[in-house]
C-alpha cells in the first residue's frame, strides 16, 4: 500500500528537487519482485545485513525496519523524522512535509 501511495504521487513530488526511496531488509531479489509487482517507479534499496537499518535506528527487534520517513536536506540534515507513517497516505503525506518544511522545489 505505501509503495502504490508513493508511485500515485510521484507526479508531485517530482515537483520538489529530492530523491526519495524506500528500504527493506528483503534480498536485491526479493525487493525486485516487490518493486515490479506494485510497479514502483523510485528505487527501493534492499539491506539483508541490516547495516543500513541499524544505523538509523529503524530496526526492530523482530529484525524488520520500522516504518519511518527521513526528510534529509542538501547539506545531510535530518530535518524531521515521521514516525507515525500511514500507508495509505504516505505519497500525500510527503508532500506535505515537503512543503512544511520548505524543500527547494525544481525549476
Amino acid at each position: 500500500m505505501e509503495c502504490k501511495a508513493l508511485r500515485d504521487s510521484d507526479q508531485k513530488i517530482s515537483n520538489y528537487n529530492v530523491a526519495y526511496f524506500m528500504a527493506s531488509v528483503d534480498s536485491i531479489e526479493d525487493n525486485t519482485a516487490f518493486a515490479k509487482k506494485n510497479e514502483a517507479n523510485f528505487p527501493i534499496l534492499a539491506d539483508p545485513k541490516k547495516a543500513m537499518c541499524e544505523a538509523y535506528g529503524v530496526l526492530s527487534k523482530s529484525g524488520y525496519a520500522a516504518r519511518r520517513t527521513f526528510y534529509i536536506d542538501i547539506d545531510g540534515i535530518i530535518r524531521m523524522i515521521d514516525t507515525n507513517v500511514s500507508p495509505a497516505t504516505a505519497g500525500v503525506d510527503l508532500v506535505k512535509n515537503l512543503e512544511a518544511l520548505g524543500f527547494p522545489k525544481r525549476v
